[in-house]
């Protein structure tokens, strides 16, 4: 590997571990983050991590503080709804201009073939779906809607899902033994269908009123979680950074 794959990588693993550490709920919110520690946690050297903090920074995961340093941020439940939001509306301007633009039938085809995953793994019994595959299809989906999108929007949708709980997956396999929220999941591929329909129609508008809704499920998890069953905060970490 030669040195400037090796900072690359180096970057990569700091950026990924402290993230990991804070969504684990390891790290606690207000907590001030050490630089020898992660260092020594970590095994990786200060730059890395210094420009893996910064990145946070800009994420929204850590803010600096007067002293020095980083501390881990905390969120509102204001603050989670909006990135929830910004979530929707971001699929859904790229989802427009993708339908106004036009989709090769090669990649409309590989979202047939997501989808097509995914009623395989929604089939039978509520209880009886194979629930560890619809969350990874699911993901991919996402990911294969977001490579619609230019650059731009891509890195903005990186930018917001990167927080704890905006991603399409968020609470996804923490409610995996909810009915309810089983039951939910043939309505999200409901939603999933008319999106592919109406890129593939060209009708953007649609796409993106749908990709707004579909974005919404994310905060009904959220919701759920907090006001309805408070017994799965404990199997969310990421949860601890939510205060009021």
């Amino acid at each position: 590997m030669n040195p400037t794959s090796q900072r690359a990588a180096q970057s990569q693993r700091a950026l990924m571990g402290v993230r990991d550490l804070i969504i684990s709920g390891e790290i606690r919110a207000g907590s001030r983050l050490s630089e020898l520690a992660l260092v020594e946690r970590l095994g990786i050297s200060r730059t890395p991590l210094r420009a893996a903090l910064a990145r946070l920074g800009e994420e929204g995961l850590v803010e600096a503080i007067p002293s020095g340093g980083y501390a881990v941020r905390s969120f509102s439940r204001e603050e989670v709804v909006d990135a929830i939001e910004l979530r929707g509306a971001l699929e859904g301007l790229a989802l427009r201009l993708a339908a106004e633009r036009g989709v090769a039938p090669a990649r409309m085809g590989e979202l047939g073939r997501l989808l097509e995953g995914i009623d395989e793994a929604l089939r039978g019994e509520v209880a009886d779906m194979d629930f560890d595959r619809y969350v990874d299809l699911n993901a991919a989906f996402h990911e294969k809607l977001w490579g619609l999108a230019s650059q731009t929007i891509r890195r903005e949708l990186e930018r917001v899902t990167s927080l704890p709980f905006a991603s399409p997956s968020a609470f996804l396999d923490k409610q995996a033994n909810v009915i309810e929220f089983r039951r939910s999941l043939y309505g999200a591929q409901t939603q999933h269908r008319a999106m592919v329909e109406a890129i593939g129609l060209r009708e953007g508008s649609r796409a993106e009123a749908l990709a707004r809704e579909h974005a919404r499920l994310a905060r009904q998890n959220l919701e759920f979680v907090l006001d309805q069953d408070r017994s799965l905060i404990r199997r969310v970490p990421a949860l601890s950074l939510v205060v009021g």
